[in-house]
């Protein structure tokens, strides 16, 4: 029976404006809404924390950094950290101002404060893409019991054509928006969990080089006594 009017929600759901989509969605497209909001809203702020990121970024400023620390001046380093924005800068000179308290413990802190940055909003997006997809099978499930209910209720088919279709349409409008939003969010939810890695990987790269130095500093120290 369902088959059959199948073609017919179809062509009933083609040229319809996104407000009537929406209203044949009936309540359950509500909180889909909801969930559009809240992945645009992260999205488009991670994507302006990203290019702010990326335009703070100072790789010369890092090196000059590294520099002055392997010439011995360790004051000069940090004031010139100081003065840049980039959050690699900021994490060296949080380490050399720790450095003889405890620097693996000043690097852990301070890398972990400037990645948690990068981590904002992943977790409500993760539970967008988690989310959509179920909205769209409670959807699903709430159209095709009011499609079997009109079924079940006896009489003339043809009759009751208006409420089956409807049923068949909600529950295939649910599921087309649950799927597009999961889909839509899946791609700028792993370029930023890939960007988080990048920034990890460039505070691992500027730590390990900072100790190499200090340890080498602190070797040449102690052969020249």
């Amino acid at each position: 029976m369902i088959t059959l009017h199948l073609p017919l929600a179809f062509e009933l759901l083609m040229g319809k404006t996104p407000m009537e989509l929406f209203v044949a969605g009936r309540f359950v497209m509500w909180p889909i809404l909801l969930l559009v909001f809240l992945a645009l809203t992260v999205v488009v702020e991670r994507l302006l924390f990203i290019i702010r990121e990326n335009a703070y970024r100072d790789h010369e400023m890092v090196e000059k950094i590294l520099e002055k620390v392997e010439g011995g001046d360790v004051e000069g380093a940090m004031v010139l950290g100081k003065k840049s924005k980039d959050f690699i800068a900021r994490v060296l000179v949080y380490a050399l101002s720790n450095k003889d308290t405890s620097l693996p413990n000043a690097f852990i802190r301070a890398s972990n404060q400037e990645l948690a940055r990068f981590q904002q909003g992943l977790a409500t997006l993760d539970t967008c893409i988690t989310a959509a997809p179920l909205l769209g099978l409670f959807g699903t499930v709430t159209g095709m019991m009011r499609t079997f209910g009109e079924l079940g209720a006896g009489g003339d088919i043809a009759s009751k054509a208006a409420g089956i279709t409807g049923g068949v349409a909600e529950a295939l409008i649910a599921t087309a928006c649950g799927l597009l939003i999961a889909v839509s969010a899946l791609f700028p939810f792993n370029y930023l969990n890939a960007r988080l890695e990048e920034a990890r990987h460039e505070v691992e790269d500027a730590s390990n080089a900072l100790e190499l130095i200090i340890k080498k500093s602190e070797i040449g120290n102690n052969v020249s006594k």
